[in-house]
């Protein structure tokens, strides 16, 4: 990048539980959820909102109450000036990630001085899938070329042509609620996160709320594959099922493994996550104190039916804009979206696994899908600041067959 990106701080809510009812953050708006959001990171940082440029927004389901462009009325519920623009994006599970980087990319082209970048997604409320166009917007013309397929199916064919047992997938699973309990106990988290309040005032949750300390490799063992009788359904025009429709471009498995389960893939929750970026002449201006830089963003295509292992080749992509290699990353974010893509991101960069996401990922903290990108970046601050490393990357996969990757440095 020819002029800087600062990240001057960060937050995020808890992540709840995504059931109707159940979950701690369900009774709260997507549009409130994500206005106490804007406030929390304003408190925290003391900047005028008025001097805010822009306010972008990842919202993967953006309908009902997450449709009208959230961030606009965010915003409004945030009692932020009206001057205050707002846009909503989606990148399936990248937008939080692109939010941020879209704001990075404004204050570092000099377009902006400060804008905020983050998502939100209210999985209770508004569930995956609710927009009704699934991966490929039902088009029966592309589906004739291309059939993408759901992304547990896709998951557990990485597992298959990587040979990852389900022992494999499991392990990491453990190890990841293992690691977000550690985070936890240590409130290693707490630096970013805020109490929701519900619309009395009365604080609703101060802690995430997903991750399962009493996980055992037996427990996890227990648990059905998720993913099977998905797989089995007849949906292809001449009856083929998803397995088969999978298949097509691979004739060199003979079967697709399911191995991934409810244990080894993301958890559904709730959440919001906000980022304030600087350019140099911001910091400046407004007195700010930033606590990192954007060194590098990159996103890119990748094979659709497969569809999550672009991570691997992002990664590389960031890196070779930041004049890096993966050797020179202390810490990697990796979203946990399914724990195959994590192991086969490890196995194609070569990363120590004792880099890559330290205090657990979205199978033991959930996925809120439009936030997690925007979520993982904020963790990646503070937990270089808590050990005193110096670089780190956050990558996720996304739907359609997509990969994004941000570079960070610590100041």
């Amino acid at each position: 990048m020819n002029a800087p990106a600062y990240i001057v701080d960060a937050v995020r809510t808890p992540r709840g539980r995504g059931k109707a009812g159940k979950g701690a953050l369900s009774g709260i708006h997507p549009q409130e959820l994500l206005a106490q959001t804007l406030q929390a990171l304003q408190k925290k940082v003391g900047f005028d909102p008025k001097n805010v440029d822009d306010v972008m927004m990842g919202v993967v389901s953006q309908v009902q109450e997450q449709g009208a462009n959230i961030t606009k009325n965010a915003l409004l519920a945030a009692q932020w000036p009206d001057q205050v623009s707002g846009v909503t994006l989606n990148r399936f599970c990248g937008s939080g990630l692109q939010a941020v980087n879209f704001a990075a990319m404004g204050v570092a082209s000099g377009a902006m001085d400060l804008a905020i970048g983050g998502g939100v997604e209210s999985m209770s409320r508004v569930p995956i899938g609710s927009d009704g166009g699934g991966i490929d917007g039902n088009n029966e013309e592309l589906r004739k070329r291309i059939f993408q397929v759901p992304q547990g199916i896709s998951a557990d064919l990485i597992a298959t042509i990587e040979g990852f047992s389900r022992e494999e997938l499991d392990t990491w699973a453990l190890r990841s609620q293992q690691r977000a309990a550690t985070a936890m106990e240590q409130g290693r988290f707490s630096k970013s996160l805020f109490g929701v309040k519900d619309a009395t005032g009365k604080v609703v949750l101060e802690r995430d709320e997903n991750p399962r300390a009493d996980t055992t490799a037996e427990g996890l063992a227990g648990l059905k594959p998720a993913f099977v009788a998905m797989a089995e359904a007849q949906v292809g025009p001449n009856g083929e099922t998803f397995d088969q429709l999978a298949l097509k471009g691979y004739p060199q498995v003979k079967a697709i493994q399911h191995v991934h389960t409810a244990g080894n893939s993301s958890g559904i929750v709730d959440g919001a996550a906000a980022v304030a970026l600087a350019s140099e002449a911001g910091v400046k201006k407004y007195g700010l104190k930033p606590r990192a830089k954007i060194r590098a963003m990159a996103t890119l295509g990748d094979e659709p039916v497969i569809m999550l292992t672009a991570p691997a080749p992002v990664s590389l992509k960031a890196l070779k804009m930041a004049g890096m290699k993966a050797s020179d990353i202390d810490l990697w974010e990796i979203n946990e979206a399914f724990a195959a893509v994590v192991l086969q991101t490890v196995k194609k960069l070569g990363i120590d696994p004792e880099r890559v996401n330290v205090n657990g990922g979205a199978i033991a903290l959930g996925h809120p899908l439009g936030a997690t990108g925007a979520m993982l970046l904020g963790t990646a601050v503070d937990e270089l600041e808590r050990t005193g490393k110096s670089t780190a990357l956050v990558t996720l996969c996304i739907g359609g067959g997509q990969g994004i990757a941000t570079v960070i440095e610590r100041i």
